[in-house]
């Protein structure tokens, strides 16, 4: 996996609104994978924190806790990102 990809995940695992299935259709990572991609590449108190938040019920890390009016995986402002490529404009 390149660098720019893994980057990418490590942004979307932070972002309390990105459902792990989002990040599996986009890269095909499953949730355990995306833990211990971040278990790898973060410091240990950042991989503490960032357990610590997606299991106290803040973040919505699961389509499960999500409003089921919500049928989308991304901001509807958010610039159009197709397969985590900016679509041509």
């Amino acid at each position: 996996m390149e660098q720019v990809d893994i980057d990418r995940i490590i942004e979307m695992a932070w972002e309390d609104r990105t459902p792990f299935e989002a990040i599996f259709v986009q890269f095909g990572q499953t949730e355990t994978q995306v833990i211990a991609l971040m278990r790898k590449e973060l410091k240990r108190s950042s991989f503490i924190l960032w357990r610590d938040r997606v299991n106290s019920g803040v973040s919505l890390k699961h389509a499960k806790k999500r409003n089921p009016e919500i049928q989308r995986f991304k901001c509807s402002r958010q610039t159009g990102i197709s397969m985590n490529k900016i679509s041509k404009r």
